[in-house]
């Protein structure tokens, strides 16, 4: 796990200016790499590549930028790649020098070039510079989970693992409109876009090749394809979920430091860290959780408690407290680059801290909502689907069955989304699955009067919403896959952006299990009504793995994330209501052009929902634009 920087001039440049552009990328995301780094330089001084290395496999020699023996190639790779030693066999295991994964994915581009991508199994951004054909070769993992952003400037052209790596290098900041509209919409930005005008981002599963002068075309390597399976039973799927899921964690354990798991209290991580534990029984396991200090609400320290027990596990509990967040909230906007997905990336940060107190690599559980269906949204959809089936006779037709009878037990699940249900039926049950489903997602109808009539353009963001929605690799049968296919291309991006910034702000290398192209790929095949069977959601991960999970975990339904208290903290008053109404009252706040004028910063305050989603948006644009737009942070 790493961090890198480079760049491509069109123009001739000295190797002093190449340098010292070169030191100022990679300082900006030195925290990415405590353990070293390394630059080079070709001799024209017109290629640039930089690396910071958090040392996980292979720390002694597995040094980069790393070159070819010939000199052709030259790479810097920020990731894991989990396979190297299936791979390494595969390209014949003679001639490598080392025995870092960086060397393999060196190896596999030499030998099969672009197409070495469909061979790796991990999680990656990767550039490799030809010096034959002076071109730079560009790619990122299938699901995003390794960052890369790239801009291009009249100097030459820039890519970086994080947006503030390419800052110096703007000739101007401003805010995209664009994105800014997706950020509204969703509190994530679609596609290749970010919030600042001019820097883009490669999407998941994307690699490009770029010649001096030129601005990248990404192409796609690989698509998750909802081919649902009707010819095997429900015992099949289950066993063939076992098998993956167990290969994926053992693969996900490959390292040569201690490796440890967040264990949040759902279904997923609590899952990950035991099965962990099974297959390495021997030896300490630490375990990391973080719990909010104001109140049993904000607190799920129990359920991890629990798994650890049960598991021969050490626990580790960050208390977290309204003074970290006044202390703490502008380095969080400063490590994710831009504010997304809402304000669990505070308490993110705060427990990788405790984290990178102790070891250098953890697993998370984050995708499996997305791929086994884990959101209380599915389950309003479903119940909506059952209401039109039953009036329109259509209640058992098809191989989606879901009755209400089934999902009636399970509605208590939906007592904290009373807003987003009555948005979602604000226009009735009927209408086009696409409408009903931008509907569920569509937050920029819950700002009210906070912003101005032209931040509420959503045309684009609507036009774009339905590509993704009804892509060609999903089948137009099940509601469920488009809506999981939905979150799948936009949400999970996101969520993997907090997972990479805040492990990483601390010198953590997150790892994500669930996120194993071959398990992925297995779980879109599985139909409906055995992945959703009886309305439960993640029916199907709890089943068969029942017997990994403490009772108390398996059969919760109340999981809600990570739920930050900034309501309680507004209402009662104190340092965080001083520091947020100071931020979003300021002459400059009141003067972004997406805010209503003559907005009244206290009716924002007071108005807030229990988890303050908007005012997060709010309080996480205005200190992203103070930083990155203005340049307080430099």
């Amino acid at each position: 796990m790493c961090g890198i920087f480079g760049f491509v001039s069109a123009a001739g440049r000295s190797k002093e200016d190449s340098f010292a552009a070169l030191g100022a990328g990679m300082e900006r995301i030195r925290h990415r790499g405590p353990d070293g780094s390394g630059s080079w330089v070709s001799a024209d001084g017109r290629v640039a590549l930089g690396h910071v290395r958090l040392a996980i496999i292979d720390v002694e020699t597995g040094a980069q930028p790393m070159s070819s023996e010939d000199g052709r190639y030259t790479i810097v790779f920020n990731g894991e790649v989990y396979n190297y030693i299936e791979l390494r066999a595969e390209l014949g295991g003679e001639g490598f020098r080392i025995h870092s994964d960086t060397e393999v994915v060196l190896r596999a581009f030499q030998e099969w070039g672009e197409a070495c991508l469909d061979r790796l199994r991990g999680m990656f951004a990767i550039a490799i510079w030809d010096a034959k054909e002076q071109q730079l070769f560009l790619a990122r993992d299938r699901f995003g989970i390794k960052p890369l952003y790239w801009a291009n400037t009249p100097e030459g052209f820039y890519f970086a693992s994080e947006m503030k790596a390419l800052l110096p290098f703007l000739t101007e900041r401003s805010v995209s409109a664009d994105a800014l509209a997706d950020y509204f919409t969703f509190q994530f930005c679609l596609g290749n876009k970010t919030l600042m005008s001019g820097v883009w981002q490669m999407p998941a599963a994307h690699y490009a090749v770029v010649a001096p002068g030129q601005t990248p075309s990404p192409r796609k390597y690989w698509e998750v394809h909802y081919d649902i399976d009707y010819d095997h039973t429900e015992r099949w799927f289950a066993q063939r979920l076992r098998d993956l899921l167990e290969d994926s964690v053992r693969f996900h354990l490959r390292a040569d430091v201690e490796v440890g798991g967040y264990v949040s209290g759902g279904v997923d991580s609590s899952l990950l860290a035991a099965m962990a534990r099974d297959i390495r029984p021997e030896g300490p396991f630490k375990a990391f959780n973080g719990r909010f200090t104001d109140g049993p609400d904000f607190d799920e320290s129990h359920y991890a408690r629990a798994l650890t027990d049960e598991n021969g596990m050490e626990l580790h509990v960050a208390d977290i407290g309204e003074e970290d967040f006044v202390d703490h909230i502008a380095k969080v906007i400063w490590h994710l680059d831009q504010p997304t997905a809402g304000p669990g990336s505070f308490p993110q940060y705060m427990v990788s801290k405790r984290v990178g107190e102790n070891i250098k690599v953890v697993l998370g559980g984050q995708g499996g909502d997305e791929i086994f269906g884990g959101y209380a949204r599915y389950l309003v959809a479903y119940f909506e689907q059952c209401i039109k089936g039953a009036i329109e006779g259509s209640l058992h037709s098809g191989n989606f069955l879901v009755t209400y009878e089934s999902i009636i037990p399970n509605l208590a699940t939906l007592r904290q989304y009373k807003p987003m249900l009555r948005e979602f039926w604000a226009s009735g049950l009927f209408g086009e699955r696409d409408e009903r489903y931008w509907r569920l997602v569509n937050r920029a109808n819950t700002f009210g009067g906070i912003l101005a009539p032209e931040a509420m353009d959503q045309r684009g963001t609507f036009e774009e919403f339905k590509g993704i929605f009804w892509g060609s690799n999903v089948g137009k049968e099940s509601y469920f896959d488009s809506m999981t296919h939905f979150d799948f291309k936009t949400l999970l991006p996101a969520l993997l952006q907090v997972e990479d910034r805040m492990s990483m702000a601390h010198g953590v290398e997150a790892r994500v299990p669930f996120l194993d192209h071959p398990l992925v790929e297995f779980a879109a095949t599985i139909p409906a009504d055995i992945k959703f069977k009886n309305g439960e959601l993640k029916r199907l991960l709890r089943v068969v793995f029942s017997d990994r999970l403490p009772q108390a975990i398996r059969e919760r339904k109340d999981k809600m994330g990570f739920p930050v208290p900034l309501n309680l903290w507004l209402k009662r008053g104190g340092r965080a209501r001083d520091l947020i109404g100071d931020l979003l009252g300021s002459e400059r706040a009141r003067s972004r052009s997406y805010l209503r004028e003559g907005m009244s910063i206290d009716s924002v305050l007071d108005s807030q929902s229990v988890y303050g989603r908007n005012l997060w948006a709010l309080l996480g644009l205005e200190l992203w634009h103070r930083q990155f737009v203005d340049g307080d942070a430099g």
